[in-house]
C-alpha cells in the first residue's frame, strides 16, 4: 500500500502544479528569430491569373440606328396552324422602332428573360388590324415576320398569325392608336421613348438560353 501511497501523492502533486500554472499564467516571453534579426518586412505576393480573359467584344443589337416611339408590354402568342391552336410566345415589351433616315417603322418584341426576338415585321398599312375572339385587351393580324423559328431558332421570313394580350383595356386602347397613327404616317409628332436605351444595353449584353 505504501508504494499506491506514493504514487498518488505524486499524480496529486502533479496535476495541482498544472491547475497552479493554468490559474496565474504569465506573460510569454520575448524572443528572437534565428541570426538575432527582427523581421518585420511586409510580404511582396503577387497573384497572376490563371486565364488572360479577352477584350470586351461590343455587341450589335440592330436597334442602333433607330428610335423606340411606342412600347407597352404583352403576353404575344401565335397561330400554329398544323395544330390548330394558339401558343405563347413570350412576355415582354412589344415596340414600334423608327429608322432615323429612312423613317420607316417596325415592330420590335423580345422575350423579356430570354431577349430573344419573338416579333419583328414593317408595320406596313396593309396590316389588318383587329380584335382578338371579341376581346377589348387583345388583338390580332396576320403578317410576313422575321424573327426566330421557335423549333429551329433560324431567322427566315415566315408567314405569322400574332396576337397581343395587354394588361387592361387602357393598354390596348394605346397600342391600337398608336398602331393606326403609324399606318397613317403620323408618327412624327409621337416622342422618343429615351429610356429605352436601357433595353438596348441589355439586350446586347444578355446571352441567350
Amino acid at each position: 500500500f505504501g508504494i499506491i501511497r506514493h504514487a498518488f501523492a505524486l499524480t496529486f502533486k502533479e496535476r495541482s502544479e498544472r491547475g497552479k500554472m493554468a490559474d496565474d499564467p504569465k506573460e510569454p516571453e520575448e524572443t528572437e528569430e534565428a541570426g538575432g534579426e527582427d523581421v518585420e518586412a511586409e510580404a511582396n505576393v503577387e497573384f497572376k491569373p490563371l486565364i488572360d480573359l479577352p477584350d470586351l467584344i461590343e455587341c450589335k443589337t440592330g436597334e442602333e440606328d433607330e428610335d423606340v416611339i411606342f412600347k407597352m408590354r404583352t403576353k404575344m402568342f401565335r397561330f400554329v396552324e398544323a395544330s390548330k391552336e394558339w401558343k405563347e410566345r413570350g412576355t415582354g415589351d412589344v415596340r414600334f422602332l423608327r429608322h432615323k433616315e429612312n423613317k420607316k417603322i417596325r415592330v420590335l418584341m423580345r422575350a423579356e428573360k430570354t431577349m430573344r426576338v419573338r416579333a419583328n415585321h414593317p408595320l406596313s398599312e396593309k396590316l389588318d388590324l383587329k380584335a382578338h375572339a371579341g376581346s377589348d385587351r387583345a388583338f390580332t393580324y396576320f403578317t410576313p415576320d422575321w424573327s426566330e423559328d421557335p423549333e429551329t431558332g433560324k431567322t427566315e421570313q415566315q408567314n405569322e398569325l400574332f396576337a397581343f394580350r395587354f394588361a387592361n383595356p387602357e393598354n390596348a386602347g394605346k397600342f391600337k392608336d398608336a398602331f393606326a397613327k403609324c399606318q397613317k404616317g403620323e408618327s412624327d409628332d409621337m416622342p422618343v421613348i429615351k429610356q429605352d436605351a436601357e433595353d438596348a444595353a441589355k439586350a446586347s449584353t444578355e446571352k441567350k438560353d
